[in-house]
């Protein structure tokens, strides 16, 4: 049996409370080793910069609301696109507004894992 979006909707609502929550063991679990995400300023973020970032508390979600666009399913990938109503802070400086991501799932036999993804603001 093949990926299930249902599978893939649970997992971003799950990958939203490990964000909000500063939940770096989930995160450390969900996003692969070599993950390669592209932050809306351009800069190449890997796993273990996003779980510094974290582990730092660096980054403080106030609200976070997403809604998914589209669901994608190629073999043993997902790909994702949603947009996030979003408002917080990061690094200290004040984020607001909504945010479109693109996020990729694969399928491993520990599970599923984010390998890449890229966000902007709209």
């Amino acid at each position: 049996m093949g990926i299930q979006k249902s599978e893939i909707i649970e997992l971003e609502h799950k990958l939203i409370e490990g964000i909000k929550t500063n939940n770096v063991q989930f995160l450390d679990k969900i996003l692969h080793d070599d993950l390669l995400f592209l932050a809306p300023n351009g800069e190449v973020i890997t796993k273990a910069i996003d779980l510094a970032s974290h582990k730092a508390g660096e980054m403080v979600v106030d609200v976070i609301t997403p809604t998914i666009q589209e669901i994608t399913i190629i073999d043993d990938t997902a790909i994702v696109v949603i947009v996030y109503d979003t408002k917080g802070k990061m690094l200290g400086n004040p984020i607001q507004g909504q945010f479109r991501y693109i996020r990729i799932w694969k399928s491993f036999n520990d599970g599923y894992k984010v390998i890449g993804g890229s966000c902007f603001k709209l």
